[in-house]
């Protein structure tokens, strides 16, 4: 279904709520409460929990930047219903300059969070996008599921909603498909159907963001086999419902409380869950695929999904490597170094890593096409190369930096504290001063760095980066799908057949 064939449905859509607010997502925090499993306590608000309390507030100053004013014309467009403003993450891109657009909002936000939340409100909706617009993927399963999914994203739309998923099986024995595992609920599938629905039970990762959701989306896009079929399953839960349960690895921010310490750390851990359904109940409109293998794995490859939400986790990964390299660049003039031949050599090639990533990212728009029934795709071949290399420039990348630094980053002082101690604070101000800057700034910029590379935030990161696309095998895999062989073969054809030299 094309936007403006999907516009015609939508006006007969729920009508478009006020813009959301960083108010108002903060209060529906409180006011929804959840089950979050952390230090052995259970948190049902994650915006007054010092777990998780700075990254909520960091998400609502997402929703005021794009409710701004002086904002609206950038992140959003006039809903299909009524003409009210909706977030462009919702928006179905029709022509270039609509992904353009899409881009730009989605830069527009990362630069908020640095490149550091991942999974953003703007993440999941760029694939909801992609369900809607090729909702006839969706009905080969049943009419009543593309409608399904059509209607679930016009309500996502509406709502301004922020929705996470978790669609990675538990790594509990990857030797067996979901139905030879030791128990038949460890892998989230159905337990119990009815007429008014059906009832979940098991567990599904990695659910970036979920504590902080109002839906998660339970699919999986590891392939199921023949006998799966009770896991093949499409839905959305609200992730307050009952029976939801969100196993959260460490908050890293209740370690490093300090916000100048530790400046990043203490806003943007965005946090990963397991969750577990415990007979959840899910009613059918809310049900996009059921114990369907085809459909369940189609929704990612035959419809923009895919594409649509990667286009805004690399102009997030765009943003964050300009990040670090502006973090690279001013460590280098506060130590003298950033004359030295060696240094621009290694800054030149971060930046040509960093100008691959932003090139390969606006490709993505520039390459679109439509497919047969008009819908616009970004280029596969574009968006899976540059995730290809993304698990092999990340490390190589986070390397240089810390080569140029050298021991800076492990010479801070210990703590802020030490500044206030008069004579400790004068010996800190001779030795860590710079050509450029006083001690304090210098040590403050060093923080951030660490924080960056070497906290445990940091390394997450890194480990997120590595496999943000799955194992680089698969990643790579798509892009043998997508390249143009037939292009390359008839350039051979053509230097075999060369006419003879006379």
């Amino acid at each position: 279904m094309t936007a403006s064939a999907l516009a015609a449905v939508s006006r007969s859509g729920p009508a478009t709520a006020p813009l959301r607010t960083g108010a108002d997502f903060l209060a529906d925090l409180r006011n929804t409460p959840r089950t979050i499993i952390v230090d052995g306590r259970t948190v049902s608000d994650p915006s007054s929990d010092p777990a998780f309390r700075e990254a909520a507030r960091s998400i609502a100053r997402l929703y005021d930047f794009a409710a701004a004013p002086e904002n609206l014309e950038t992140m959003t467009y006039p809903s299909p219903v009524d003409g009210l403003p909706a977030l462009r993450a919702y928006q179905i891109p029709e022509t270039h300059d609509d992904l353009r657009a899409k881009r730009i909002a989605a830069e527009k936000w990362a630069e908020l969070t640095f490149g550091l939340m991942g999974r953003s409100p703007d993440h999941v909706a760029g694939f909801f996008c992609g369900f809607a617009a090729k909702s006839s993927v969706f009905a080969a399963g049943g009419q009543q599921y593309a409608d399904n999914v059509v209607r679930f994203y016009e309500h996502l739309r509406a709502t301004h909603a922020y929705v996470a998923y978790a669609i990675v099986p538990p790594q509990i024995d990857r030797s067996k498909p979901a139905h030879q595992q030791a128990d038949p609920t460890l892998y989230a599938g159905v337990v119990k159907e009815t007429t008014e629905g059906i009832y979940i039970s098991g567990a599904q990762q990695l659910a970036t963001g979920a504590v902080f959701a109002d839906y998660i989306h339970l699919s999986s896009i590891h392939p199921l086999r023949p006998g799966d079929e009770n896991y093949a399953l499409s839905l959305a839960v609200p992730a307050t419902a009952k029976g939801v349960r969100l196993y959260v690895r460490k908050p890293f921010n209740l370690q490093a409380t300090d916000a100048g310490e530790y400046p990043l750390t203490t806003r943007f851990d965005e946090t990963d869950s397991m969750v577990v359904f415990d007979n959840v109940f899910v009613p059918w409109e809310h049900v996009f695929a059921y114990k369907n293998l085809e459909v369940t794995f189609n929704q990612w490859w035959k419809t923009p999904a895919h594409l649509y939400g990667n286009l805004q986790a690399q102009a997030r990964y765009a943003t964050k490597l300009r990040f670090l390299l502006g973090i690279a660049k001013r460590m280098n003039e506060i130590t003298g170094n950033d004359a030295t031949p060696p240094v621009q050599v290694m800054m030149g090639e971060l930046a040509a890593y960093a100008s691959i990533v932003d090139g390969m990212l606006k490709s993505q728009e520039t390459m679109a096409t439509y497919d047969e029934e008009g819908v616009l795709w970004p280029s596969k071949t574009s968006l899976y190369s540059v995730m290809a290399l993304q698990s092999e420039i990340n490390p190589k990348m986070v390397d240089i930096v810390r080569e140029m630094t050298g021991a800076g980053m492990l010479t801070i002082p210990s703590s802020s504290k030490d500044f206030d101690n008069p004579e400790i604070a004068a010996e800190i101000e001779r030795y860590y001063v710079s050509g450029v800057t006083n001690a304090q700034d210098r040590i403050a910029l060093m923080r951030l760095a660490w924080d960056f590379i070497g906290s445990e935030f940091g390394n997450r990161h890194q480990q997120y980066e590595k496999f943000y696309g799955g194992a680089s095998f698969l990643v790579k895999m798509n892009v043998f799908r997508s390249f143009d062989f037939n292009r390359s073969g008839a350039l051979v054809d053509k230097a075999l057949n060369l006419p003879p030299v006379e």
